[in-house]
């Protein structure tokens, strides 16, 4: 039994609370700094040999997924809920017991204290309960002997704060072994007009199935005048079954959700096709096309033929394609067109809108988490329990009117759990009502 005491007394205490976190936050600190999932060549080209062969026996390069930092969370957890448990008991009993119950003798004593005395004539100007509503409160009252005692409080339940924010982590570790348990993290490529259903989970490459496809059906990019990306969007579409269900615009902070399923926009990929869409003046006939570098397509409805056969690159970014262009019997047609440009390419027998677009994949992280609804309420909780423990107090106010002596008294005592300086000025507008009455 005395062991069971010491380890309970050990889990109850503020010190290993403090120990914890302080530990939790330098580990988060230091997980910060050292990227997360790498291949051990990456941290011994960054940190060298012996350091590299040191972090990954402490499972640094996944951190927080290591025997020891869940120790620490399980720890910190433990530690919150025997202090709960410890502690809470005795804040309930405060909450919930009968103030009406202390002597006159007792609120005579209290560090906020005041005694007035008046002739018993003015005993019917003396109104303890407008007294009261003079600061908002309603006091209740019981008889006593000599007198009559009067009490009021607020705020009552700002005691359990604290308890509500230890709630609060546990409810958050619980959303987070939620997340972890039953939803993953990945990513996928998804090249422009093409489609997948899969996507490759982060921590072993495998294919995971989604249960839909999603289509990237455009990738839009636009790039400083020194060819670095300035920012970029994907134009991505549900299906299910063959059939179209939504489409949705996302980009680095506008993500697409569906099924629980949410595709954040990450990177993407250019490559040496292009995307070519032609319109035939004459008929209205329209022709969209992948077309691979310096390799002719056939147009055979409209007696068409063309291809890509240069082009001018910054980085990897095409700026300018050469397109060749023949109809029919006609001479071929040699024209410069800006990327993704809306351009009229006329032969001798006819004219085309074209527009060429070098070709992009849309690189999407993919992740699904059960559990983060039920950390977003963990956080909620939080706010709520630190307002109440920082910014409410608990007031209790006590009013004795003795009626026994020859002269009548009027004892006002109180006090409060914190914020004494605010109490302290409430406690001062009583007393002013008094002094005006008495």
């Amino acid at each position: 039994m005395t062991n069971l005491k010491h380890i309970w007394n050990f889990f109850a205490s503020v010190k290993l609370a403090i120990f914890t976190l302080c530990s939790l936050a330098i580990t988060s600190i230091i997980g910060t700094i050292i990227p997360q999932g790498e291949s051990p060549a990456f941290y011994a080209k960054q940190y060298g040999n012996e350091a590299a062969q040191f972090m990954q026996v402490l499972d640094i390069p996944d951190m927080y997924y290591s025997w020891w930092f869940l120790l620490l969370l399980l720890t910190l957890s433990v530690n919150l809920i025997v202090c709960s448990i410890e502690r809470f008991p005795r804040v309930w009993k405060i909450i919930h017991t009968d103030n009406l119950q202390i002597s006159a003798e007792r609120v005579a004593k209290m560090a906020n204290v005041n005694e007035w005395q008046f002739a018993p004539e003015k005993s019917g100007v003396i109104d303890p309960i407008a007294i009261f509503k003079t600061i908002n409160m309603t006091p209740d009252s019981r008889p006593v002997d000599g007198g009559t005692l009067y009490f009021s409080q607020s705020g009552k339940y700002s005691r359990t704060g604290v308890y509500l924010v230890h709630l609060s982590i546990i409810v958050i570790f619980i959303g987070a072994i939620v997340g972890s348990i039953l939803g993953f993290k990945g990513s996928v490529m998804i090249p422009e007009l093409q489609g997948t259903s899969k996507f490759f989970s982060s921590e072993d490459s495998s294919s995971i199935d989604l249960g839909f496809t999603v289509r990237c059906d455009e990738f839009i990019i636009e790039f400083y005048d020194n060819g670095m990306p300035k920012e970029y969007q994907s134009t991505l579409t549900v299906l299910e079954d063959g059939n179209e269900i939504f489409t949705k615009d996302i980009q680095v902070n506008s993500p697409l959700t569906y099924k629980g399923i949410t595709f954040y926009q990450s990177s993407y990929q250019g490559y040496q096709d292009f995307i070519f869409s032609v319109t035939d003046k004459k008929t209205g006939m329209n022709k969209e096309a992948i077309l691979p570098f310096q390799k002719q397509q056939n147009w055979e409805e409209a007696d068409l033929r063309f291809g890509i056969v240069n082009a001018e690159a910054l980085g990897q970014r095409v700026t300018k394609t050469k397109l060749w262009l023949k109809n029919g019997a006609s001479p071929a047609v040699l024209s410069w067109l800006g990327d993704n440009e809306d351009n009229i390419v006329t032969t001798e027998e006819n004219s085309y809108d074209v527009n060429v677009k070098q070709m992009y994949a849309t690189g999407l992280q993919v992740a699904k988490d059960p559990g983060v609804w039920i950390v977003y309420i963990g956080c909620g909780l939080m706010l709520v329990g630190l307002y109440m423990a920082f910014f409410l107090s608990h007031k209790r106010l006590w009013l004795f009117h003795d009626t026994s002596a020859a002269n009548h008294k009027l004892i006002l005592g109180g006090n409060s759990n914190k914020n004494k300086i605010a109490f302290k000025q409430l406690f001062s507008k009583l007393e002013n009502k008094i002094n005006k009455l008495a």
